[in-house]
């Protein structure tokens, strides 16, 4: 069904870390930039584009099962066009025709720039395209953006990765780290607060490694202070950090700049040293703690979430007590857990000694009953405390059933609270006192106790007002934080791509 005025209708369906999402926000800028209109719920879009993700084995599954859905639709819809990129088709190029030959075009990484004129050749040679550039062409942050968000924005400071973690993949697709000038990611900070933007978070494969191509081993917390000088930027967040990197001075950063939140994404992956080194992390588990310890002396008040693998190659049960020894010791406020599965192009498919999937399983249980314990107990400590919440946009499944609204507390935590009497909007900061503690949420049931109405809740309103269609989900393929309802075999991706 074409969008309006006969424009041609679009939809992005996306998998993975916040740098797929971000890179999806980038396709809809592009396509809408091309003549295109985000499509609506009902009827078929004449474009989907389904931006991938590598790095878990769900993902290639839940790509083929949507491909082979589409057929039928598009054997119906004439004109309809599908893409794929991402770090998939990155890595699986000519597969996609193959497994799926109705699919149009296949892009990778490195050249998200090109779809618009992909499917317009796809369209007039009347056969696929598949174009997989092998180093970045454009950095994504100088093509159009169409964001999800009229009040929080991510801003790439850097793409790729230098690191060789056997169990990752997104290096080989994603290429060498390459990381923008300080002066143009804040030119964009600042073009997106001049937006009604007031919270950011800095993306990057390897957020605090930025500088290493710049030749400044300190840019990131000098990038840090010197967003925090922005005026009106009222929050800023980063993901996801790799513990070989975290130095004193990104702590002194955060603890000294009062927009950077107290909030902490620091992927574990293993508490065991000999697993560490399995994995070619370059830390081991003292230093890893002492990161922790340090930055709950520098802010105590700080929420610090982590990444972990269950059951890589030669785990023992000693290896995993290990882990379960730091989840104890850092108490976590929350973790995303994952089992490993095997994912081809990694050292670690070929290693000796994959762990049984019975044995894996029951350490997984074990590992999300600890944290499920500890993530209540820590949000327990929130009762009682008054805290300003950015209201969100879609945060409360159970919103409307409710009569509340949901938003962010400064550390991230998801907080639920009564609805005011005066009108709020997404975007807007309101006052409560937390009164009861989930392990993973928090309750406000009393009355509000300030609102204050932000240029980012004018801007929400002013997108409002647009005639547009309802954006499409994004589905972020990140599993939700405790027991899943079905067995997750997954890769890490964390953060932003399992760093």
């Amino acid at each position: 069904m074409s969008g309006e005025s006969g424009l041609k209708s679009y939809k992005v369906v996306t998998y993975g870390c916040q740098m797929n999402v971000h890179d999806s926000e980038r396709l809809s800028g592009l396509l809408e930039d091309a003549g295109y209109v985000k499509a609506g719920q009902d009827g078929d879009p004449d474009l989907v584009v389904f931006n991938t993700c590598a790095v878990r084995e769900n993902a290639d599954n839940k790509l083929y099962g949507n491909l082979g859905q589409l057929a039928p639709v598009k054997s119906r819809h004439q004109g309809m066009q599908i893409a794929v990129g991402g770090c998939l088709a990155q890595k699986d190029r000519d597969t996609i025709v193959r497994k799926a030959p109705w699919v149009d075009v296949v892009f990778g990484t490195h050249n998200i720039g090109h779809l618009p004129a992909l499917l317009e050749r796809a369209a007039v040679e009347k056969k696929a395209q598949v174009e997989i550039l092998e180093s970045l062409e454009t950095f994504p942050s100088t093509l159009p953006t169409r964001r999800e968000s009229a009040y929080a924005a991510w801003v790439a400071i850097s793409v790729g990765c230098n690191n060789t973690c056997t169990f990752c993949i997104v290096p080989a697709l994603r290429g060498k780290e390459e990381d923008r000038r300080p002066g143009d990611v804040l030119a964009e900070i600042e073009a997106l607060v001049d937006e009604g933007v007031i919270e950011v978070t800095l993306l990057g494969q390897n957020v605090n490694a930025y500088g290493s191509d710049l030749g400044d081993r300190e840019a990131f917390s000098k990038l840090l202070r010197a967003a925090g000088q922005i005026e009106g930027l009222e929050r800023i967040r980063f993901t996801s950090p790799h513990p070989r990197d975290f130095t004193d001075d990104v702590i002194a950063a955060m603890a000294e700049t009062p927009n950077v939140m107290h909030q902490l994404h620091m992927p574990l992956q293993s508490g065991s040293d000999r697993v560490l080194k399995a994995m070619r992390r370059s830390y081991r588990q003292e230093r890893f703690l002492g990161i922790i310890r340090k930055v709950r002396e520098a802010m105590p008040d700080a929420a610090i979430s982590t990444d972990i693998i269950v059951g890589f190659p030669g785990e023992t049960e000693e290896d995993f007590e290990e882990t379960m020894h730091v989840v104890r010791e850092a108490r976590f406020t929350n973790a995303f857990t994952f089992q490993y599965s095997k994912r081809p192009g990694t050292p670690a498919a070929e290693m000796d000694g994959q762990v049984p999937k019975a044995v894996v399983q029951a350490r997984y249980d074990r590992l999300i009953a600890l944290q499920e314990e500890i993530s209540w107990e820590e949000n327990k400590k929130q009762v009682g405390r008054t805290l300003e919440i950015l209201v969100a946009e879609g945060e409360g499944k159970k919103d409307d059933r409710t009569d509340r609204l949901s938003g962010r507390a400064p550390d991230n935590r998801l907080v639920h609270f009564t609805k005011p009497e005066e009108p709020v909007r997404p975007g807007d900061l309101v006052t409560v006192e937390i009164t009861y503690a989930a392990p993973h949420h928090l309750l406000a049931e009393g009355p509000t106790l300030a609102v204050r109405r932000t240029r980012a809740g004018d801007a929400w309103e002013k997108r409002q007002a647009k005639p547009a269609a309802k954006p499409a989900g994004v589905m972020l393929g990140l599993p939700g934080i405790g027991a899943p309802a079905a067995l997750p075999l997954a890769a890490p991706a964390g953060g932003c791509c399992g760093d």
